[in-house]
């Protein structure tokens, strides 16, 4: 079995056990020691795989990391974990404490579901505070595969991952750079694009109106791209990732007003809502052809159809960073609510979607 097809029925165990999981033990035992037994490593060796390794950290004597891997009779890696519960965010320093009184060149820290990995990029034999790389195991990204499986036993190699970890933190670095100006692009970043294209002065009123400007042209691009790519996929089929019409502006690059005063629709169809509505054709591709799974989006929620159909809705999503709600209709078109905790949850629904499915085959 290749290591992509471990990995994804790894996940599907770990979204069966974690709402069974409450403590930090079942947490290792359940999903933390399974996880690097698949990397291939011996986890009942504790030559290899030590649990409660001690870690002296100055005058505190005998603390202990959860787990170290061995290799030469020397750690290479520690790991820190946490309950399947908890959140990360607040359990790095114990493991920074840790890393500085060992030999070892790496850091995990995790709770089951996400792993975050850390090494010593910034100052030698000190932690750094930011990990260079972040998987969540519900939710592996396929350029996060080949990082992973780097951390095998059979192809560890310190020098090659070390070096390799410098590229993945200013990867997402920049990832984080252009996020941020996406949603406000700031003056310098105005600055470059107006300069092969706006030959007046760039005073601060200039920047100002063209703010918004490259803020919609940057958005629409991603939007445009996203649109091809799920054309591809779907073999030209499927809905469409929107963005408002761009509005014409003035010599200034000013956007003017609509001359009849309605309200263009604000319609961005987010990553999370994407991945919800594959999830979905995923659920039902036993049923139906995927191709006929679609969807059409809107201010509020996004409508997942069949064959494009608006009448023959099979659910709707209205997902916020704060809630989440899965609304199914019944046979007279009654809406049923459900609150999800995340998009992942809607695997238990599958049962529903497919009664409603049935409906309109």
């Amino acid at each position: 079995m290749d290591f992509i097809d471990q990995l994804k029925q790894f996940s599907k165990r770990v979204e069966s056990l974690k709402d069974s999981i409450s403590t930090e033990e079942a947490t290792k035992t359940a999903v933390i020691m399974p996880f690097f037994a698949m990397l291939g490593y011996d986890v009942f060796n504790p030559q290899e795989f030590v649990p409660e390794y001690t870690a002296d950290v100055g005058i505190k004597k005998g603390e202990k990391v959860d787990y170290a891997i061995i290799t030469d009779g020397s750690p290479v890696i520690l790991i820190e974990c946490k309950s399947i519960n908890e959140n990360l965010e607040r359990h790095d320093s114990q493991l920074f404490r840790y890393f500085g009184t060992t030999t070892a060149k790496f850091a995990i820290l995790t709770n089951g579901i996400m792993y975050r990995f850390y090494t010593d990029l910034d100052n030698a034999n000190k932690m750094d505070e930011d990990p260079f790389l972040t998987i969540n195991i519900l939710d592996i990204r396929d350029n996060q595969v080949p990082e992973l499986k780097k951390f095998c036993k059979s192809v560890f190699d310190v020098d090659s991952i070390f070096s390799t970890a410098s590229e993945l933190k200013y990867v997402h670095e920049f990832k984080s750079v252009f996020t941020r100006q996406l949603e406000s692009p700031d003056d310098d970043f105005i600055r470059f694009f107006l300069q092969n294209c706006y030959s007046a002065p760039k005073t601060q009123s200039v920047l100002e109106k063209f703010r918004p400007v490259l803020k919609k042209a940057l958005n629409d691009f991603i939007s445009e791209t996203m649109n091809d790519k799920i054309k591809t996929a779907l073999g030209g089929s499927g809905g469409t990732v929107s963005a408002p019409d761009p509005k014409p502006a003035d010599e200034a690059g000013a956007a003017e007003p609509e001359n009849d005063g309605k309200r263009v629709p604000n319609i961005v169809t987010t990553e999370e809502e994407l991945e919800a509505y594959f999830i979905v054709k995923n659920l039902l591709g036993s049923l139906v052809d995927i191709r006929d799974i679609t969807y059409k989006d809107t201010e509020s929620y996004i409508n997942i159809l069949y064959k494009g159909n608006s009448r023959k809705w099979i659910c709707r999503l209205a997902l916020t960073s704060s809630k989440k709600t899965l609304i199914i209709p019944d046979e007279n078109k009654k809406e049923t609510k459900y609150q999800l905790q995340d998009i992942y949850e809607l695997s238990k629904y599958s049962d529903e979607l497919i009664t409603v499915l049935k409906r309109y085959i």
